[in-house]
């Protein structure tokens, strides 16, 4: 239910940075979401269809560009991706990581004609 509130904010944005750049239509939009951000993308979409009815953004197209999980061992330094459940390193087996990417929600680009 929480990407209710991220949708309606991220609209805000579009439509604010759409007005301040003379934009009389919104086309697309593209969103950067981490798989471990906890936002599922098809109920972004469902909303943005939904809140954007009767302004400059509906119809516009959602593009999503997933970020898979990645880790940093705080041991010897490998990044890697992260596996499910399973997050030790895969250099030295270690638990002592830092996410590195992964938790990412952000709007990269706005597209108007």
């Amino acid at each position: 239910m929480h990407e209710l509130s991220i949708t309606k904010s991220m609209l805000d944005l579009v439509l604010d940075q759409a007005q301040k750049n003379g934009a009389e239509k919104v086309q697309g939009i593209t969103l950067v979401i981490g798989e471990m951000s906890g936002v599922v993308d098809d109920c972004v979409r469902f909303y943005f269809d939904f809140l954007s009815k009767g302004t400059i953004a509906e119809g516009a197209h959602i593009s999503v560009k997933i970020m898979p999980a990645q880790a940093r061992c705080r041991e010897c330094g490998k990044q890697f991706k992260l596996n499910g459940l399973d997050w030790l390193c895969p250099s030295c087996g270690t638990t002592q990581i830092n996410i590195v990417e992964g938790k990412e929600l952000y709007l990269e680009s706005i597209e108007v004609p």
